[in-house]
């Protein structure tokens, strides 16, 4: 069984536990009204529906639902349901979109998988990727999103932290591990508050170097680069040689 399978079943085995000790997500499911900023639909499992009023979303100002982004997205062909322009955050803290859900569903979360050809988290951090049961070291870009920070710390696997974007200082922390152990690069494509770009190659190469399997935040280039809209890693030509891609559908619009 090679190294990518491996991971995969590890991934899974993760998942299922998860669920069995009901730490499993799922995300309730909001249908915003159109002039009503900041109220919404709530619709329940069971088919019960009440309003609501949603405080925890990006769209802070409502700005999703000006007559103006309404208009030049009709202008774009970009069709309308009846709520607003785009989800505007995860869906951790303010579910999903019914009109996205019915529109999307299962079958655009397949096509996300298939537009990075490996597992696409959700939720930012890796928390359940590297554990300290399994010994693992995580190496961390100084200025990786506070998300990924706190999902290193609460894995318990023991971290390091390497200068941003600096493949040296990485290469100089991953030799000071044992070669047999466990080991995870986590970092970002596009880091939003700086507006750089990580050397995704680069980093790439010092991870295959040591063993150790890649963990890419591309949350803020997934739509926006690349020929398909994958990311800074599809449009360098790297998807191929990272293990692990992160992506929401919420941050480019949002």
């Amino acid at each position: 069984m090679d190294s990518k399978a491996d991971f995969r079943a590890t991934f899974e085995s993760l998942i299922a536990d998860t669920k069995l000790d009901g730490r499993y997500r799922t995300f309730i499911e909001l249908e915003r009204i159109a002039g009503e900023f900041p109220s919404a639909f709530w619709h329940g499992p069971d088919g019960q529906t009440r309003r609501v009023t949603v405080w925890c979303s990006n769209d802070y100002l409502g700005m999703g639902q000006h007559p103006d982004v309404l208009a030049a997205m009709h202008r774009r062909s970009i069709a309308l349901v009846r709520a607003l322009a785009a989800p505007e955050t995860s869906p951790a803290p303010i579910g999903i979109m019914s009109n996205w859900r019915r529109a999307c569903g299962p079958a655009q979360q397949r096509r996300r998988a298939d537009l990075h050809l490996r597992l696409d988290f959700e939720s930012r951090g890796p928390r359940h990727v590297g554990s300290a049961d399994a010994g693992c070291a995580i190496f961390s870009d100084a200025l990786n999103h506070n998300s990924m920070i706190e999902g290193i710390r609460r894995s318990g696997a023991e971290r390091f932290i390497f200068r941003h974007n600096d493949v040296t200082h990485l290469d100089e922390l991953m030799s000071s591990v044992a070669p047999e152990r466990p080991k995870i690069v986590a970092f970002e494509s596009v880091y939003s508050m700086d507006g750089d770009i990580a050397p995704i190659a680069a980093i790439c190469d010092v991870a295959e170097k040591h063993g150790a399997i890649t963990y890419l935040d591309e949350v803020h280039a997934v739509g926006l680069y690349g020929v398909r809209g994958g990311g800074i890693a599809e449009r360098d030509g790297v998807s191929h040689r990272v293990t692990l891609v992160e992506a929401t559908l919420a941050r480019p619009s949002g």
